[in-house]
């Protein structure tokens, strides 16, 4: 019992140093060029959660600064007997890097309508026959991934990259852009230059139920625009009282949107402009800049996923090493699908 106890407090201290790990890289985004940096990164990692980008990130920065790994950005990232199926080997002395990995446990009800009749399920016992069956995370447990430039063996398939030409954009991707505008009830409209909309690059009104972008622009920065306001379509509706109190956060959630998904598809972002993250941050009231930074990041995150998700065009990588079985990527994430005699339900709440 006193081994026990002290295995678990041992986590916690790893789990409390994490999270303050964590909340550092977090309050380190202080400028747009920061904030662009890491949505680039989580547009190419986006198979992993936000938090655990960002831990990813930061503590590759550090082994890049002691000398142990050769690039400042990590390029795929598994665990160790991830690597070992793709036949390669974390080298001697490279110390993996920590992410927060969710504990998941199965709940079976017969009632599954009563929140209150959910039973937890022990190791190995099966539900009753008609209850339907559900896991969630319970907690989360420190886990460790190693950057393929900590490793050694065979060589990994690249899959191909898109390749763009200056001013052009990714194949499909205006195309995939607008059917999801039009198919959440709103009209796209085509403007000839920046004075019909006042000013602007691209339009959202929720009155009308229109989108117009200025197209006296080169192809990359009409797409760019047009993901931006598919952004404000996704989050930004009459019902979002944050948005229309504080229209700095629409303005950076549409743009950093814009980014990740212009970052998936390889277009250049380096001349993108996102405010001082410490500027809107700091007028919400009653929260810290690093709250409002967390959940501006979960928000972008999961918009950009759905629309990616939605987006039939060529993307890059999306962190894993291509070529890792799908039952290896399942162990990595929270479970997909659990089996049951009847209906069956997930809830994924992180990885």
């Amino acid at each position: 019992m006193r081994t026990q106890t002290r295995g678990l407090a041992e986590r916690e201290a790893k789990i409390d140093a994490l999270h303050q790990k964590l909340t550092d890289a977090v309050g380190a985004l202080v400028t747009g060029d920061d904030w662009r940096r890491a949505l680039e990164f989580a547009a190419r990692f986006r198979s992993r959660s936000f938090n655990n980008t960002l831990l990813i990130f930061s503590q590759h920065n550090a082994a890049y600064q002691e000398g142990r790994v050769p690039g400042p950005v990590p390029t795929y990232v598994a665990g160790f007997k991830q690597w070992l199926s793709l036949n390669r080997h974390v080298m001697k002395g490279q110390g993996g890097y920590a992410i927060l990995a969710p504990v998941t446990a199965r709940f079976a009800s017969a009632t599954p309508e009563n929140p209150d009749s959910w039973r937890r399920l022990g190791r190995g016992e099966k539900p009753q026959w008609g209850e339907s069956v559900r896991s969630r995370m319970i907690g989360l447990k420190p886990a460790h991934v190693w950057d393929i430039s900590q490793t050694d063996g065979e060589p990994v398939p690249e899959p191909p990259r898109p390749q763009l030409l200056e001013g052009e954009a990714p194949e499909g991707l205006w195309d995939g852009l607008a059917d999801q505008i039009v198919a959440r009830g709103f009209e796209l409209r085509l403007v000839s230059n920046a004075r019909l909309i006042g000013g602007a690059n691209g339009l959202t009104d929720y009155l009308t139920h229109e989108v117009s972008v200025r197209m006296d622009m080169d192809d990359a920065a009409q797409v760019k625009t047009l993901a931006h306001e598919l952004g404000h379509v996704m989050l930004h509706g009459p019902d979002n009282i944050d948005a229309a109190m504080h229209r700095g956060i629409a303005e950076v959630e549409a743009e950093s949107i814009a980014l990740m998904v212009g970052a998936a598809h390889g277009l250049d972002t380096t001349t993108y402009t996102v405010p001082y993250v410490s500027t809107w941050a700091s007028d919400v009231p009653g929260k810290s800049p690093v709250e409002v930074v967390q959940a501006t990041a979960d928000r972008v995150r999961a918009a950009s996923l759905t629309i990616l998700d939605n987006l039939p065009t060529s993307k890059v990588g999306d962190g894993n090493p291509p070529g890792l079985e799908r039952d290896a990527l399942s162990r990595q994430r929270a479970p997909q699908s659990v089996t049951g005699p009847t209906r069956t339900h997930v809830d994924v709440l992180g990885r």
